[in-house]
């Protein structure tokens, strides 16, 4: 693992941190931090709810809501967009704070979504 990816990891982990106090920490380990909500789906697993792994060429952030609640995306400016692989997973190769702070507030609207439906 580079040094430039662990860096970029803590900075994207932090976008979650705030949000430990209401969620379950899944794993946290060197490389890869997962959150899942208390509510447990009909599979009888939590509901997931974001991440940050380290990959080999980039740095992934999963944020379940916007896949559950797509309009969460309504928004996003266009840079975002190009950082998304598949419907809830944002790639980064390099530390971007503006895109971050995007992604915070996206995070943040995320909590909201959880909240209103139950999840929380």
């Amino acid at each position: 693992m580079s040094d430039s990816f662990d860096s970029l990891f803590q900075q994207l982990k932090t976008l979650l941190k705030p949000f430990e106090n209401r969620l379950v920490i899944n794993t946290d380990i060197e490389g890869r931090y997962h959150l899942d909500t208390a509510h447990i789906m009909k599979n009888k697993k939590p509901l997931f709810f974001g991440a940050v792994r380290i990959g080999k060429s980039y740095v992934s952030y999963h944020l379940m809501p916007v896949y559950i609640t797509p309009d969460l995306l309504k928004n996003i400016s266009p840079e975002l967009k190009k950082r998304m692989q598949g419907k809830s997973c944002f790639n980064f190769k390099t530390a971007d704070p503006v895109l971050f702070a995007e992604l915070a507030e996206l995070t943040a609207a995320g909590i909201t979504s959880y909240s209103n439906a139950g999840y929380l």
